[in-house]
């Protein structure tokens, strides 16, 4: 019975470390998203706006890459950056693309290319 339960225990501990483990899933657009940081290409949003979501869903895993600021929690800055709505896009000349715009614009606005296969 307590080998049982010792059994039990480290598959379920085994289990557990799999799965928190597990690889992230790889969206294809890593360079794409990194190149987009490099060149200092800011994204303003909001959680809640709809817009955004599909901005960061067409990222997939790579949105981690994109520097992001979320305007609710960071008024100031927003404001600052001139922002009308969401989402914005600002560049480092000053260039601003508002709404959304997909990776497809994005990659002709910045300069940085898409896999082949997107």
């Amino acid at each position: 019975m307590k080998k049982t339960l010792i059994v039990i225990a480290v598959v379920l501990v085994g289990g557990t470390l799999f799965f928190l483990r597990s690889p992230k899933k790889a969206s294809g657009l890593d360079e794409f998203a990194q190149c987009i940081a490099a060149k200092n290409i800011t994204m303003y949003g909001a959680d809640w706006c709809p817009h955004c979501q599909n901005e960061k869903k067409a990222f997939g895993e790579s949105f981690e890459y994109i520097p992001y600021v979320e305007c609710p929690d960071n008024t100031k800055q927003c404001l600052d950056a001139g922002i009308k709505g969401y989402p914005t896009w600002i560049f480092p000349d000053g260039k601003k693309l508002e709404g959304e715009q997909g990776v497809k614009k994005l990659s002709q606005e910045s300069g940085c290319a898409l896999p082949e296969n997107k």
